[in-house]
């Protein structure tokens, strides 16, 4: 089964590479002023061609962005797909699908089940979903905050989800996500960093190296070896 891995808050080339090398296959640019990894749309856009150029799919991150925005980021960085991290509607998801006819992934904050009964008004709205940690109290960001849920909540979600989870996965517990919720896409973003906002490529190159080890160490027991 292919495993989609997304490294999101990237704002430098050397970042983007890195991303590209280890075998990411999304690489998401965040535009939302709080967040230490914030890019601006003239800042992304080169790197966003940098990504695609190396065959990764580029996602724009927005957190209840209205028209204006949207069209900005859209017109300037050309991402292949946008991801909506706020508190938008399933009617708000459906206008900015087909205002840019790009497919769409909605984000949500996950605590605990009833979290999960959300997605079921987004379904055939969204394309996609991420699965992300609530922020702890104090915290403004919505994602990126180094924190991660339950993941044997996953269990009860249909089969055929569509989803990549998120929050707190690094090197150290990726591959037990893995093993518990064997999600089709993983996201992460301050587990890869030396510093809020800084991705460092030998953080990044430890995560790949986790995840193909956790694959392999599922293949094999699949296997029976």
């Amino acid at each position: 089964m292919s495993l989609d891995i997304k490294i999101c808050g990237l704002s430098t080339p050397d970042a983007v590479d890195a991303a590209a090398a280890g075998g990411a296959s999304h690489a998401g640019f965040i535009f939302f002023e709080r967040s230490p990894r914030h890019v601006t749309p003239d800042d992304a856009a080169p790197l966003a061609a940098r990504a695609k150029a190396a065959g990764v799919v580029t996602v724009a991150v927005t957190v209840d962005a209205d028209d204006a925005e949207l069209d900005r980021i859209v017109r300037t960085v050309r991402p292949d797909m946008l991801q909506l991290h706020g508190s938008e509607s399933p009617e708000r998801v459906a206008a900015v699908r087909a205002r840019h006819g790009l497919p769409v992934m909605k984000a949500f904050a996950i605590s605990g089940r009833d979290d999960l009964k959300k997605l079921d008004a987004y379904r055939g709205v969204a394309d996609r979903f991420l699965l992300d940690a609530k922020p702890p109290k104090g915290s403004d960001l919505p994602g990126g905050n180094g924190v991660s849920f339950d993941w044997s909540l996953l269990a009860s979600l249909d089969a055929d989800t569509d989803y990549m989870l998120s929050g707190g996965l690094d090197a150290g517990n990726v591959g037990e996500a893995l093993g518990i919720a064997g999600p089709p896409g993983i996201d992460v973003s301050s587990g890869v960093e030396s510093a809020p906002g800084i991705k460092d490529a030998g953080l990044i190159e430890a995560f790949f190296l986790a995840v193909a080890e956790a694959r392999e160490q599922r293949q094999t027991a699949a296997l029976g070896v």
